[in-house]
């Protein structure tokens, strides 16, 4: 299956305005994210996909880079406008702001597109600050590792231990947070947002709750690992020192 990772990137950001550029220990942002995905094995190629001139001429120093129009309501959005250009099977959607996301879980979401059309990724919650944050997306999953739902309360609700604290109930059962990472078939995407906005996905503003009320699957790997996004200015110096040790 020939697959290749997408990385959409806008310069517009309400809380750290072009953020794809900021310098992190003297590399823009986009290109530690790129550079990452490139070590996955499932991928033949990656693409930053923006709708600003200043991203695309960084970026076609490390990738390819690919202008899309500025009025697409999502990311997915403006990856299915690249993979409507590109000859592939498959797309794995990566977030532009994980500069350490681990090459590992691209090739997991990408491997999942083997058996299903949509694929995403999840990790155990181990943060007890994290169970009641709705903007930490919880995921329930079947016996055969498909998305249930997603969703920003805390789900599944335990009844016998709803009073209980947060490390109590994390004890009690093995809470999955989802991680912002998407692989497709590359029909199923083009499919996927040629679909309106959904009523689950409009009420939990989550778009993969789209693909689940049109009837499309979502595989989800269980990863051992957790994402280290760069939010806001603040996170720069705390990724900084992370690599540092690396």
């Amino acid at each position: 299956m020939n697959t290749i990772g997408i990385v959409p990137a806008r310069y517009a950001s309400t809380r750290f305005p072009g953020k794809p550029l900021a310098l992190i220990a003297g590399k823009p942002l986009i290109q530690h994210v790129v550079e990452q995905c490139q070590k996955a094995r499932s991928l033949s190629e990656v693409i930053v996909a923006t709708d600003d001139t200043r991203i695309w001429e960084v970026a076609q120093n490390f990738c390819r880079a690919e202008m899309t129009r500025p009025d697409h309501r999502s990311g997915s959005d403006r990856i299915a406008e690249v993979a409507g250009r590109c000859t592939c099977d498959a797309v794995v959607n990566i977030q532009g702001d994980e500069p350490l996301i681990d090459p590992a879980v691209i090739d997991a979401v990408a491997g999942a597109l083997a058996r299903d059309e949509m694929s995403t990724a999840a990790t155990r919650i181990k943060n007890p600050e994290e169970l009641d944050n709705p903007n930490v997306v919880k995921v329930v999953v079947n016996a055969a590792g498909r998305a249930l739902y997603f969703s920003r309360r805390t789900i599944p609700h335990l009844r016998e231990a709803a009073s209980r604290s947060a490390s109590e109930r994390l004890a009690a059962f093995s809470f999955l947070k989802h991680l912002g990472i998407y692989g497709y078939r590359r029909e199923t995407l083009l499919r996927l947002v040629k679909f309106p906005v959904s009523p689950l996905e409009n009420a939990e503003k989550l778009e993969q709750l789209r693909a689940l009320e049109n009837g499309i699957q979502i595989a989800v790997v269980k990863v051992d690992y957790d994402s280290v996004g760069v939010d806001g200015p603040k996170d720069v110096a705390r990724v900084e020192q992370i690599l540092r040790k690396l």
